[in-house]
């Protein structure tokens, strides 16, 4: 329910392509752009159309106001969860088959290995160190992406390593990082069953996501370090 909330915060302040551009001549017209353009982002998974971009916008118009309303909301407005979660369970669909295609594909190559939770990782650099178990506190290096090359997050980019608990993170992580040495590489494909599911992590990951990550793992952290 928090989830269908936000997108309908989003779709009160979706604008549409069809209204009258304004000038962001100040810092206030520029906040309330980026409010707009930031919950507008939950809605990407919903597909709409123009015409339904421009109901959004009639909608939110007519309230603001103090127009009467074109149809009875409270007769539609029951009706917005089952649509919601009809077109977001359609989308998390449609990503869930891209990334299975891609996942089959990444699986026949070169020393690429698929667990019986269907995670598919490959080894980029061996690494000397030991392999951490899912108990254990790790320094890492990462680049994440979605399969069509999309970076969602990047520690590289930051340039700043990340510590986290193994046992902490989405499956995929747990599962796929204790395969490496420390001082390794390693790339994952991971399903989205292992990563976000269906929800996804909007506004960067679409529900059923498939996420390509290659981590480098610097750190086995020792707990006299952490303390």
């Amino acid at each position: 329910m928090k989830k269908i909330a936000l997108i309908l915060i989003a779709g009160a302040l979706f604008s549409c392509n069809k209204q009258a551009k304004v000038s962001l001549s100040s810092d206030e017209l520029k906040t309330f752009y980026t409010v707009g353009h930031t919950m507008g982002q939950r809605m990407k998974n919903l597909n709409l159309s123009d015409d339904e971009i421009a109901a959004v916008n009639m909608g939110l118009t007519d309230a603001a106001k103090g127009t009467k309303e074109q149809v009875n909301p409270d007769e539609y407005r029951v009706k917005i969860q089952a649509l919601f979660k009809e077109r977001m369970t359609k989308a998390a669909q449609t990503e869930k088959d891209s990334g299975k295609s891609f996942l089959e594909k990444f699986s026949k190559e070169k020393d690429v290995v698929t667990t019986e939770s269907g995670l598919a990782y490959k080894i980029l650099s061996e690494g000397k160190g030991a392999k951490p178990a899912a108990t254990e506190t790790v320094k890492v290096h990462y680049h994440g992406t979605l399969t069509d090359g999309t970076v969602f997050d990047s520690s590289k980019e930051r340039g700043q390593p990340v510590t986290f608990p193994l046992n902490r993170v989405i499956k995929g992580w747990t599962e796929g990082v204790q395969q490496v040495k420390e001082g390794g590489k390693i790339k994952l494909v991971i399903p989205s069953e292992l990563a976000y599911g269906d929800s996804g992590a909007p506004p960067k990951i679409p529900g059923g996501a498939t996420l390509v990550f290659e981590v480098e793992l610097l750190e086995i952290v020792k707990e006299e370090k952490k303390k």
